[in-house]
């Protein structure tokens, strides 16, 4: 999971593109980066950090000229090393830079044909400057000095037929213009809109349609899987299908948990669709505990409060805020390493012991993944003086790994991986637990727009929508993980130890 962003102004677009960074802060944490192009020339800055860290005045003052991408990261392959950071550049065509979020699930295959049919260098593990190279090259296969808009769509179309897993992309064209492009079955999202100024209009290709509604801009509409866009420097917008075939299935978790609730996703408000499945959670809880003793619903924030709130609304029973969070301490769910997670649940969160005293609560988080922070939610409800805790998840049990962009451990890792309900209830604390259905989660979002297809629920059902990903490709990305995360555990343990000497 990462947030893209590129912007062909009108004036210089280093400020448009950091408070657009901004606005996604909450789809990486790991590093940020933007590169701008004037009169030929690029300049670029990017680092490990939040964008408020990695960008200061002297940074910004040399990111001039009104055309320019962005991208805040979330490690999915590589490593969280400063080099792994967006965008990436390669010199040969004209110039390019790219900034992508997802994950290519023929990586390996693609990097092998770039060095020996392309004759290109790869410098770093990151599927991201794979695509990028690719994408060059098929440009350059054009043969142009000057690319029209029919080239750059050419390049796109010969993308699509060599890359395959989930993308969207940004990418910039020294002194030529920006393209936009998503994959074929449109896992993950991307958007385009305009704004009026007095010198012109200007243009945004974005993850998410808040970073356009902030800044000022209108939405235009999300691109349709396989779609590209193409703003040329002097601001005319062409859009085209590149791809032959195609199916629409976004990744449903979007709406679950990795959106903003004030952003539109393919024509589905985030917002609707957590309210929603509210009401489909308090339908199963009145299904299958009519006499429920819930005194009060507490959402563990912020992603599930929307949900918690209707369901509370739909039961008939008070909802409260039982939780102050810290918002200083960044999402647990994108912390890389299991040990920062665990210590930050207890300094992200505080239990208000008036609401929790004597009282049988229900707790609704998004979703459980690896189990340990609802696990230490549930103690600190405990603590606090609830009388009874039960806990329900606004989405399915997340049993599969995610191989499209979003870092979800391990199968092993994964607490409801071939566990049943009851006995995750029993791993995490609980005294009941209810999971959404996953009919009702499908329902829940696409009531607000029947022309989608289906969706990518793989983390849920196993079931990948490219139909590429075997049992072999997912044990080869948990040894990966795996050993990934022994690399991270062990240099942490030597930063430890250097301390403590």
């Amino acid at each position: 999971m990462c947030g893209i962003v590129g912007i062909v102004g009108k004036s210089n677009v280093n400020q448009a593109l950091y408070d657009a960074l901004t606005v996604l802060q909450h789809r990486g944490q790991d590093a940020a980066g933007i590169v701008t192009s004037h009169d030929g020339r690029l300049f670029l800055r990017k680092d490990n950090g939040l964008v408020r860290d990695v960008f200061h005045q002297r940074h910004m003052q040399r990111l001039v000229g009104h055309m320019g991408i962005g991208h805040v990261r979330y490690p999915t392959a590589g490593s969280s090393s400063s080099a792994e950071a967006q965008p990436f550049y390669v010199n040969s065509p004209y110039g390019i830079t790219l900034a992508h979020n997802g994950n290519l699930t023929n990586v390996e295959q693609l990097a092998k044909e770039i060095y020996e049919s392309d004759l290109r260098h790869v410098n770093t593990n990151s599927d991201s400057e794979v695509l990028l190279n690719v994408f060059a090259h098929e440009l350059a296969q054009r043969g142009k000095l000057q690319p029209t808009e029919d080239d750059v769509f050419a390049a796109v179309t010969d993308v699509h037929q060599r890359c395959i897993g989930g993308y969207a992309v940004v990418a910039m064209i020294t002194g030529y213009g920006i393209v936009g492009f998503r994959d074929p079955n449109g896992i993950r999202p991307i958007v385009f809109g305009q704004r009026h100024t007095d010198e012109g209009v200007e243009y945004m290709i974005a993850s998410e349609s808040v970073s356009l509604d902030v800044l000022g801009f209108t939405l235009i509409r999300d691109l349709a899987p396989g779609e590209a866009v193409y703003i040329t420097s002097d601001g005319k917008l062409t859009t085209r299908q590149c791809a032959a075939k195609t199916f629409y299935s976004p990744c449903i978790f979007e709406y679950v948990y990795l959106a903003r609730p004030d952003s539109i996703m393919d024509g589905v408000s985030v917002y609707k669709a957590r309210l929603r499945m509210g009401e489909k959670l308090a339908e199963k809880i009145l299904r299958e505990r009519p006499e429920h003793d819930i005194d009060v619903v507490i959402p563990i924030p912020d992603t599930s409060r929307t949900s918690a709130l209707e369901l509370a609304n739909h039961l008939g029973v008070k909802f409260r805020e039982g939780f102050v969070k810290n918002r200083y301490i960044g999402r647990t769910f994108i912390m890389p390493g299991q040990a920062a997670r665990k210590k930050s649940v207890r300094q992200k969160l505080n239990a208000i012991e008036q609401e929790f005293r004597g009282m049988n609560v229900m707790l609704v988080d998004d979703s459980i993944v690896r189990g340990t922070t609802c696990k230490q939610i549930i103690q600190m409800a405990r603590e606090a003086g609830a009388k009874n805790v039960y806990f329900c998840s606004a989405a399915p049990a997340v049993r599969y790994p995610n191989v499209y962009g979003i870092d979800m451990p391990s199968a092993h890792e994964l607490i409801a991986h071939n566990r049943s309900t009851e006995e995750v209830a029993e791993l995490i604390g609980a005294d009941w637990l209810i999971y959404q259905d996953l009919a009702d989660l499908v329902e829940a979002v696409s009531e607000s727009n029947p022309a989608l297809q289906g969706f990518d629920n793989s983390v849920f059902n196993g079931e990948y929508v490219t139909g590429d990903i075997d049992s072999a490709y997912l044990h080869k990305i948990e040894q990966a993980r795996n050993d990934l995360s022994k690399v991270k555990s062990s240099a942490v343990s030597a930063i430890i130890d250097l301390y403590n000497n």
